[in-house]
Order: structure tokens, then C-alpha cells, then sequence
């Protein structure tokens, strides 16, 4: 045989081998996918057989015939495969050197006085320690610039900002051994765009030899408390690719200087995103204390539930009061204070301490440089090596050309004179703070013994933070709570459009439809993202900056809402439609318009009308879950008589319920119509709904009490007679008695039979009558919470229907309302809260509401991190009242060996658990006086606001105390989806005009759900290289999220299961009309252009948290192969695989919050 045709052979062999292969493996797939099936079907039979078995509960409550609950649970079980299970009894079981929790506990929370550092110690050396190696410099000029606090964001460029980068660039060229850093991408890319190509090429110059750098590089640095992961990652994700595309760089560390507190869910994002090194700032002054004695400032900082090493990141803590000069060079504020050079006599601000800065001659260099060094000297006695970093600048710094040479050309001298003198065994320069960790990570190589290194390794968080006294800045957890409710709704609305548009962009690419295809769609987008991105600014969803700042952000939330309405209702008609390219021939009006209409940034949204005829009326559903999905829709229309079809032409059952115009008042021309709709993952229905009196419509009904009613005749509404009876709703799994008042005192589980003594009340903190009082940081009150007391019981209804029953009941500052759904799965298994909060007339008040249970929590209970993940806390007797408050994004549960309850929120808001078995969540704060932070006013610009809850009671089972003292607990995975469809509604709309074209009965992405612990965080489209437009990649970021399995998963109503975090590469999930190439690997945000050969098999997704994403610009974490828990990507699609969990003075110089100290 000839070479040749031994080639061929082998190549021919190899081919067919290759084909036999793929073949076996898509055996291998539809074996398992049976597999599944069989199994799904078997277990519903087994629970279908016990259900008969045990025949119908017993029904509790009072039901009015024909207005009860006509849906059966589902008794599905949710399959976790029981590798998914193992995680989380895991988690934690490796030790850290610190843990946060351990630390709380020991340090004793006292304020001695420290000396010159107040809130410290007195530090001392000896001259010699420096013999054998001397201390190692890093002097860093910065400037913290906020995207908006006391004046917004466009006014602070305008006056302030583009001066500090105009001044930079021809600063830095005049000395090469110049450095300065820069954080906020929203402020450096507004600069660039107005900018020449001559300075632009200055700026990519400076970046390249090392004397700028650009550090964390998300658009702005974000509050950690508050704000939601979702918005964090796509913040970054909008910096990092603003970055690459105009400047081409990639940050290498973080830089947070100025958020009130930390969390570790922005420390994963990070070292996700390729960082290995990190700086934080505000911490306790008491923890700071506690690490600076036991020289733990620098460390590995570790997720709770790491069981290696694989989420450290390096950490850098500053030991000092703030970040400002005179404390950022040594322990002492007075000394410090006369090294920032602005401070010069004659200059408009001067040192608080009474000793001004003198300028750097030959005369005074050697005792001024002798004073710096002890400074730094004492400094560098906090930390483990010699290498010491001081920050040199402070907010808006670097503004006046003056100010760069005064602060360059003394601190010039006083270099140039220390590295002259052998004898102070020190080497100083100007450096960046990778400059700073660079020269740290050689020094740890270097005196670390045996591999090992010489950081402790923290897990934990690091709130609440407290600057001074019992100044604990708990307060902004709440402040401003209807722009933190606003936020997740432009967070819920950006993420359906990012989705709809990505799949109505192939569609019209395939198509050739011109017309969505140059629409401003993508700019919207763009635009929208940005918008989202400022608000997660640590002066911006807090609630702590002016009144017209936050009416800013709020414009710009709005104005986003209203295009990102126009992306969704567009992107939906098109995809709808069965013959795309009659999309050409509508007018560019939307089609689609959104059921909620909200008029104004300070209102809350209302529903429109639907006017109704015989004439059938469109409307379209989205579910932006990757989950299939039965839920109820609610929307008002113009008559009683309607009838609703399905696609196929089914009439669906349909519950009318009367609109109330005022507390008392029926509306005369509304009608709300609820029914139950079945949603594909990330899928579109249409239904039809008309005027007909062939309708299988239930009119609702009502029992009145405290008061009457002023009806329109249609409905049954009766007085109730006896004021001590009892009101009751229930469904299928919940019955729930309220008193009087209308508020839950009792629940009863159907499954059980069990009654429980849950109660729900309302109450106010005032705030203290000593000097420094509450305010928009702080929560300062007056004592425990008082009752909301009421001089008579408010008029409560009661109504009784098909598809919901609740109770409603009115309130002075609250209009409150419980509902059950009757309706299978995941909603008619929680209880729904829905407050409308107005305190807009009160005085120094704070509104909660605690949920009261037997539940024996003591003083330990749990809140969500970012909705990421969980941090257990321990409500600790030594700690100020305030201290026990702390930021819940999304959840915070009370458990003990039997049950667990659960506070589910569709907005972040300050909590506590001050008793056993409470949980209290902190609404809204009217405050009308500012709290010396900085700010220079109260908090009065108080909304109607609406605060959305669940409760959800679950039963535990096979309880290990010895792993309830683990640092980590998982949420079940029924609490999970609850979250999900709380912040995750489905968007009905409502056609503007009757379509002349056909459309499609539904549009279904996938073939079939998702796992049920995989979440799709966002499929986010790519920008374009050139221009502002889109490319043909996306960022498809999914999360794999850890759960607790030892909770009953009956009844959800979902055929899903957990699959171990694998997914498939070739996404056989997806829909082959819409991808048909492979996925292959690559980083989070990496700028590789070449990438991995394609995956073949499935891929692994680590339970963990998730991953920043998007194609070029993926957080950068190195190439993995297929099986690591890293994003993917190919050439249309990339797909981030995330991972754990959590489910967490005017003038030129600006002032800053608070400077004592």
C-alpha cells in the first residue's frame, strides 16, 4: 500500500470513527433525556397515587360557594440530583484563618481613645527594622470623582472632572516618574468622546509605559450593599467593553474606596473577572482596629462556601478613618494633613487641626522628610511586609492645574532627598496601585517560607459599617426606597429586552428586515445599560445624594424605561409575526405597549384600560424565565363580559374582580380580568380577548368590614355583621386567618394539617434626641420600635375568587394587602405582601413591618448578599439597636430544626431579626435633618412607594446541628423560583392597533426548560468594533445556583431537574433555527481573539455564583477546557457558565462625608 492511500485510509478510518462517535454521544443524550422523562413521570404517578390514597384535606375557611380555589396543587416533585444536594452540606467545612461571624463575636466593640489615631493605638518601632531591607514606597495619586451626590452627574463634569483629565495629560508628560489612577468609566468615557485624537492618543500613550492606570473599570464604583448582582456585572461588563474597544486596556486590580461597607459577592465578581488583587476601605472602625493589631489588613479574601482556594482574591484594607490625605500617609491625621500640599497657606481650604502644610524648600526637606517617614514607618508596622502603599488623593482632587504642581513638585523633592539618605533606608516613588501589588506579590514570593504565604486567609462580609461611635450607616439600606424599587424594575425591564432583542436581531438578520435592523434599538439598549450602570453608584441607589441629584437619576431611569418598553414591544411583534417581513409595512409607532404605564420618574406605574368589542383584542405574554411557567395575569379591561382564548381557541377560565378608584369606591368603567397562562422558557403567547357573554367568567366576591362601599351593582359585596368573626382566605396549600385590622395572625399548612402563629404588624422608630441624629447614612433611633397605632380599625376587604383570594386593608401610611393564588406550583405555595407606603406628612419617622413566628431563631438569622448569596448574621445584645439592621437585596429567612421562614423582596431594603422568631424589614424613612455626613440635608422627598414581599413557610427535614454552625446556608430551591417570579414578572401587552398580518400563536426559544437550579442571568448583544451598533456575538450568563435540599419540592408545578450543573454545548436546548454552531470555551470578560477548539460534550457548571460575561470583553479568567465552570462563546452566542450562588464644599475641592476623626 502506497503512502497515499495509506493517508487516505487512516483520514477516511479517522472520519468514520469520528461520525460513530457523535452518534453514540447523541445515543447518550436522548438515553438520558428518556431516562429523565420516565423518571418525572414516574415520580408524578407515585405522588398522584399517594394523593388519592389520602384523599382531599379537609377544607379550612370561609368560602363563599363557587369562589373558591378550583386548581390542584401540582404534586410534581423537583428532581435534585443528589451530587447537587452533597454541595451544600459541604460548603464552608474549610476553615478560614478569619471568619467574619468569629470576629464579631470576640471584638469587643468599645471606643478607647487611640491617641493621635482615635480610633487606634499608638504604634511604635524600632530604628534598625529596616537594616536588612528597606521600606519600599508607593505614593499613588488619585482622584475619587461620584457620578453624581451634591450636584449631578453632567454638573460635576462640567465643573470639575474633564478638568482633572485635561490637567492630567499634560501634567504626566512633563515628568515620566508622574503616576495617577482612575476608577469611574462613566465619567473618563463622557471626556473621551469630546476630546481630539491628538490628546486621545496621549491618554492610550500613558496607559502603555505605566504612568496612568485605569482600576476596577466598571462605570462606576457601586455600592456593595444594595445594589443587585445583575446590575453589578453588567456595569462592569459596560465599563470593561467601553475600555477595550477605545482604549484597549484591561484592568488588572479593584479599587473601592468610598462604598459604605463591603461584600464578598464583589469580591467573586472580580476575581471572575481576572483580578487578583482588590482595595477596600469602609469597614468598622472597631474591625479595623482588631486587623491592624493581629497585622491582618492585607489577606486572601474567600467565599463562605469555597471548599478549596479557588475564589481568593488578594485584599488590601486601608487602617485609617478615610481615604482622604491627612489619613492615608500614617496614624496621625495633624502631620499627615501637612503633607497635601493643597492645604497651602492662602489657598481656600485649610488643615483642621491648626498646623498648615509648608512648602518643600532646602532649608526644611530634611526634618519635613523625617517627619513623612515616621508617619509612613509607623504605617507600614499594620502590615506584614515592607512594602507600604499611601493613596494621595481625595474627592475631585487633581481639578486645579495648581494643585498637580504643588502636590508633584514637593513630594518631587521630598523623594528625590529620602532616596538620597542611606541612613533612612527607605526607596519612595510615585507609583499605581498595580505598581503597589506587583512590588507586594514579589516581596510575599520572596519571605514566605515552605509556599507558604505570609496572608491570612477572611471569609465573610463586612457589614454594617459604623465611621465613629454608634454611627452605624444602616440607615441607607433604606433611604430612598422608591429608586431601590424603581431599580429592579429597570433591571427586570433591561433584562427582557436584552433578551427579546437578541432573538428578534437573528430573526431580522435571516430575514433581511431593514427596518429593525437600523432601528435605535441597540442604542437603547446601549443607553439603557448606562443609565442602569449610574444608579448602582454608592451615592445613587443608597438614596444619599441631593434631592435633584436623585430627581437625575430618577429622569434617566424613566427615560430608559420608556425605550427599553418600545425594544421589548417591538422585538415581540416580530417575532410573533408569522411572516416577518410584513414587519416592513407597520409604521415605526410599537405595536405592543406595555399593560403598565407609568407617567412620571416619582410615580408609580398604573394599568391601562383595554377597551373591549366583539371584535377579538390581542395580547402577547413574555416570560423572561428560562423556566416554563404557569401564572396568573392580571389586566383591567372596559366590561364584565369577556372571553379569553387561547391560541389554539380554548376559552379560558376567568376571574372579574372589581377596580377600586379610592379606598371606598368602585370604579364604574374598570373591570380586572385574571387568568392562568402557560409560558415556554423565554417564550411569547398570544391570546385573544373580546366582549361575550358566552365567557367563563367568575365575578370575585367581597365581605366588607369597618365600613361600606359605594358599588356599581355588579358585584357581591356583604357588610360583615358580627365584627369578632373570623376572617379567613385559603388555597390549596395555605389557609391564613387575619384579625380585625386585616393583618395575618395564623397560618395553617394543608400538608400537615399544622397551624402556626405567624403575625404581621406594623410599627415606628423615631430617632434620637441626641445631637447627631438619624439621616440619610445613618440610623440613629430612639429606641426599640413603637406599635403603629391606629384611633379606629381601618376598612378592610375580603375578597373571594377563582383565580386569588386577599385581604386588603387601609391604613393611614399603608394600604396593605395579602393574596393567595389559587393556582399549581410555585406561587400558590407563598403568601403575597404588597404594601403602598405614604409617610409623606410624617416627622422623624421610620415605617416597618415585622413578621412575628414561634419559630426558635434566638439571634441568629440570614439576608441575602446582592441576591447572590447568603450570609448567615447573629443579632448580638453588645451591639447598638442600628448595628442589627442589615441589607437585604432579594431574601432573609428565621429557622430552627422544623421550619424555615422566609422574607422574599422585589426590593432592597434594611432588616433585622431583634427577637426570636421576628423578622423586620425597615420600608420607608422621613428624616428632616441631615446626619454630618456630608450630604447637608434630610431625607423629605418622600413617594408613594410600593414594597412587593412573599412569606414562605417551609418544613425541614433531616437537620445536622453540627452543620447549622457552618458560615453558609443555601435557600431551597422552591424559595429560589419564588424569588425569580417575584423579580422576574411575565410582561403582558396589548396590541395598539389590529394587526393585518397573521401572527404565530407563540414564539418558544427553547426545546425545553433549563435546569431548575440554572438561572439565565442575561444574553447580553455584543457591541460592534467600529461604531455604536451591535455585532453578531452575545454574552449568554447563566448562574448556577446552591440550594438546600432538605425541603419538600412538591407541588412547584415544574417537570425540571438538577443536572449537576451541566449544559449542553451544543445548547440542544435552543431552538436550531436560531444558533446552529457550537459553543466553545473561553474567559469571562478576556480579550483573546482566538479561542479553543469546540466543546463535544457537556459542559460543568460549578455550583457557586455567578460570572461577569460578555464575548471580547469577558472579565478575563484564562482559557478552561470544557469542563470548568468558566463562560463559553462562539462566534454568535457566548455563553458565561456563572458559578456559586447565593442564593449576595462647593469650589474646586469637594467636601466629603465627614472628615473628623
Amino acid at each position: 500500500m502506497s503512502l497515499l492511500e495509506f493517508c487516505f485510509c487512516r483520514c477516511f478510518c479517522l472520519g468514520q470513527l469520528s461520525m460513530l462517535q457523535e452518534k453514540i454521544d447523541h445515543l447518550e443524550r436522548l438515553l438520558a433525556e428518556n431516562n429523565e422523562i420516565i423518571s418525572n413521570i414516574r415520580d408524578s404517578v407515585i405522588n398522584l397515587s399517594e394523593s388519592v390514597e389520602e384523599g382531599p384535606k379537609s377544607s379550612q375557611g370561609d368560602f363563599s360557594q363557587g369562589a373558591g380555589p378550583h386548581l390542584l396543587p401540582s404534586q410534581s416533585s423537583l428532581q435534585a440530583h443528589p451530587a447537587d444536594c452533597l454541595f451544600a452540606s459541604r460548603s464552608g467545612s474549610q476553615h478560614p484563618d478569619v471568619q467574619m461571624l468569629d470576629v464579631y463575636s470576640l471584638v469587643p466593640f468599645d471606643n478607647p481613645d487611640g491617641g493621635v489615631w482615635k480610633q487606634g493605638f499608638d504604634i511604635t518601632y524600632q530604628e534598625d527594622e529596616w537594616d536588612a531591607e528597606p521600606l519600599q514606597v508607593f505614593v499613588v495619586p488619585h482622584s475619587h470623582n461620584d457620578p453624581g451626590w451634591l450636584k449631578t452627574f453632567n454638573d460635576y463634569f462640567r465643573d470639575k472632572t474633564q478638568y482633572i483629565f485635561n490637567n492630567m495629560v499634560l501634567k504626566l508628560k512633563e515628568d515620566s516618574s508622574r503616576k495617577f489612577m482612575w476608577s469611574e468609566i462613566s465619567y473618563f468615557s463622557k471626556w473621551w468622546d469630546i476630546i481630539d485624537t491628538q490628546k486621545k492618543d496621549a491618554v492610550k500613550s500613558l496607559l502603555e509605559n505605566g504612568q496612568f492606570e485605569i482600576v476596577t473599570g466598571g462605570w462606576v464604583m457601586p455600592d456593595e450593599a444594595t445594589s443587585h448582582y445583575f446590575a453589578l456585572i453588567d456595569q462592569l461588563i459596560e465599563g470593561h467593553q467601553w475600555l477595550e474597544k477605545h482604549v484597549g486596556v484591561k484592568p488588572r486590580s479593584g479599587w473601592a474606596i468610598d462604598p459604605f461597607g463591603h461584600s464578598p459577592t464583589m469580591a467573586y465578581l472580580l476575581k471572575r473577572a481576572g483580578f487578583s488583587h482588590m482595595l477596600i476601605q469602609r469597614i468598622h472602625y472597631v474591625v479595623k482596629r482588631h486587623f491592624a493589631r493581629q497585622k491582618t489588613l492585607e489577606f486572601y479574601w474567600r467565599q463562605n462556601w469555597d471548599l478549596g482556594s479557588v475564589t481568593d482574591i488578594f485584599c488590601h484594607m486601608m487602617p485609617f478613618y478615610s481615604y482622604d490625605i491627612p489619613h492615608t500617609c500614617g496614624p496621625d491625621p495633624k502631620i499627615c494633613c501637612q503633607f497635601d500640599f493643597t492645604r497651602l497657606p492662602g489657598g481656600r481650604f485649610a488643615c483642621p487641626w491648626g498646623i498648615a502644610p509648608e512648602p518643600i524648600t532646602l532649608a526644611n526637606v530634611q526634618s519635613r522628610a523625617r517627619m513623612l517617614l515616621d508617619q509612613y514607618r509607623k504605617k507600614s508596622k499594620l502590615y506584614r511586609t515592607k512594602v507600604l502603599l499611601v493613596p494621595l488623593g481625595d474627592d475631585f482632587r487633581f481639578c486645579e492645574y495648581t494643585e498637580w504642581d504643588v502636590q508633584f513638585k514637593n513630594y518631587g523633592q521630598l523623594f528625590k532627598f529620602m532616596n538620597s539618605q542611606p541612613q533612612f533606608k527607605v526607596k519612595i516613588q510615585f507609583g499605581t496601585l498595580s505598581d503597589y501589588f506587583d512590588a507586594l506579590d514579589k516581596a510575599d514570593t520572596t519571605e514566605s517560607k515552605n509556599g507558604q504565604s505570609l496572608f491570612p486567609v477572611v471569609s465573610g462580609d463586612f457589614f454594617t459599617y459604623a465611621d465613629r461611635d454608634d454611627h452605624y450607616w444602616s440607615g441607607y439600606f433604606t433611604s430612598r426606597p422608591f429608586y431601590k424599587w424603581l431599580d429592579r424594575v429597570m433591571e427586570s425591564h433591561l433584562r427582557a429586552a436584552e433578551i427579546l432583542y437578541h432573538f428578534a436581531l437573528k430573526q431580522a438578520q435571516k430575514y433581511k428586515i431593514k427596518k429593525f435592523l437600523s432601528s435605535p434599538h441597540y442604542t437603547s439598549l446601549t443607553e439603557a445599560r448606562r443609565n442602569l450602570g449610574l444608579f448602582q453608584h454608592h451615592d445613587a441607589i443608597t438614596g444619599t445624594a441631593k434631592d435633584w441629584v436623585v430627581v437625575d437619576y430618577g429622569t434617566r431611569l424613566f427615560h430608559s424605561l420608556m425605550l427599553l418598553e418600545k425594544v421589548i414591544g417591538n422585538s415581540a411583534f416580530l417575532l410573533i409575526l408569522k411572516d416577518k417581513h410584513t414587519y416592513e409595512s407597520y409604521s415605526s409607532d410599537t405595536f405592543l405597549e406595555m399593560e403598565l404605564k407609568q407617567k412620571s420618574q416619582d410615580s408609580l406605574p398604573r394599568k391601562n384600560i383595554i377597551k373591549l368589542s366583539a371584535e377579538p383584542r390581542h395580547l402577547v405574554v413574555y416570560n423572561p424565565l428560562e423556566h416554563g411557567r404557569s401564572t396568573m395575569v392580571s389586566i383591567h379591561v372596559s366590561s364584565p363580559t369577556v372571553q379569553v382564548l387561547s391560541a389554539s381557541g380554548e376559552t379560558l377560565e376567568v376571574q372579574v374582580s372589581a377596580v377600586w378608584d379610592a379606598e371606598r369606591t368602585v370604579s364604574q368603567t374598570a373591570y380586572e380580568i385574571s387568568f392562568v397562562v402557560h409560558i415556554p422558557p423565554l417564550g411569547l403567547k398570544v391570546y385573544k380577548i373580546l366582549e361575550s357573554g358566552n365567557s367563563n367568567s367568575h365575578l370575585a366576591e367581597y365581605t366588607l368590614y369597618n365600613g361600606e362601599a359605594k358599588d356599581n351593582g355588579i358585584f357581591s359585596m356583604k357588610n360583615a355583621v358580627d365584627a369578632k368573626e373570623a376572617i379567613t382566605i385559603e388555597n390549596s396549600f395555605l389557609t391564613l386567618w387575619f384579625d380585625q385590622s386585616g393583618l395575618m395572625k395564623k397560618m395553617v399548612t394543608k400538608e400537615d394539617g399544622k397551624h402556626h402563629d405567624i403575625t404581621l404588624q406594623f410599627s415606628w422608630y423615631g430617632t434620637t434626641n441626641k445631637r447627631d441624629k438619624s439621616g440619610a447614612y445613618l440610623f440613629l433611633p430612639d429606641g426599640s420600635a413603637k406599635p403603629y397605632v391606629y384611633e379606629k380599625p381601618p376598612f378592610v376587604t375580603v375578597t373571594r375568587g377563582r383565580m386569588y383570594s386577599e385581604v386588603s386593608c387601609f391604613f393611614d401610611h399603608v394600604t396593605h394587602r395579602v393574596r393567595l393564588y389559587h393556582i399549581q406550583g410555585i406561587e400558590g405555595q407563598s403568601v403575597e405582601v404588597s404594601n403602598i407606603v405614604d409617610i409623606r406628612n410624617s416627622f422623624n419617622r421610620e415605617i416597618a413591618m415585622r413578621i412575628s413566628s414561634e419559630i426558635n431563631s434566638q439571634n441568629k438569622f440570614y439576608t441575602d448578599l446582592n441576591g447572590y448569596q447568603i450570609q448567615p448574621r447573629m443579632t448580638m445584645s453588645k451591639l447598638p439597636l442600628q448595628a442589627n439592621v442589615y441589607p437585604m437585596t432579594t431574601m432573609a429567612y428565621i429557622q430552627d430544626t422544623k421550619h424555615r421562614l422566609t422574607l422574599l423582596s422585589a426590593q432592597s431594603l434594611g432588616v433585622s431579626s431583634l427577637s426570636s422568631g421576628q423578622i423586620e424589614v425597615i420600608m420607608d424613612r422621613r428624616l428632616m435633618q441631615d446626619d454630618n455626613r456630608g450630604l447637608g440635608q434630610g431625607v423629605r422627598d418622600n413617594k408613594i412607594t410600593a414594597n412587593l414581599f412573599r412569606i414562605l413557610l417551609e418544613r425541614r427535614t433531616d437537620i445536622n446541628l453540627e452543620e447549622e454552625k457552618n458560615p453558609v446556608s443555601y435557600p431551597s430551591l422552591l424559595s429560589h423560583l419564588t424569588s425569580s417570579f417575584l423579580n422576574h414578572p411575565v410582561f403582558p401587552m396589548t396590541e395598539k392597533f389590529s394587526p393585518t398580518s397573521k401572527l404565530l400563536g407563540e414564539f418558544a426559544p427553547l426545546a425545553s426548560s433549563l435546569p431548575c437550579d440554572i438561572h439565565l442571568v442575561n444574553l447580553r448583544t455584543i457591541q460592534a468594533k467600529v461604531g455604536s451598533g451591535y455585532s453578531d456575538e452575545a454574552a449568554l450568563i447563566l448562574h448556577r445556583k446552591g440550594f438546600d435540599c432538605r425541603f419538600p419540592s412538591r407541588g412547584t408545578g415544574l417537570l425540571c431537574s438538577t443536572t449537576q450543573g451541566k449544559v449542553s454545548c451544543k445548547l440542544s436546548a435552543w431552538k436550531a433555527s436560531l444558533y446552529a454552531e457550537p459553543i466553545q470555551p473561553t474567559t469571562v470578560l478576556c480579550f483573546a481573539d482566538s479561542v479553543p477548539s469546540a466543546c463535544r460534550r457537556d459542559s460543568s457548571l460549578a455550583p457557586a455564583v455567578s460570572s461577569p460575561v460578555s464575548s471580547k470583553v469577558h472579565l478575563d479568567a484564562g482559557l478552561t477546557p470544557c469542563t470548568a465552570s468558566f463562560p463559553w462563546r462562539m462566534t454568535r452566542l457566548a455563553l458565561a457558565l456563572a458559578n456559586p450562588r447565593p442564593s449576595e464644599a462647593p469650589g474646586k475641592m469637594c467636601t466629603r462625608r465627614s472628615r473628623s476623626g
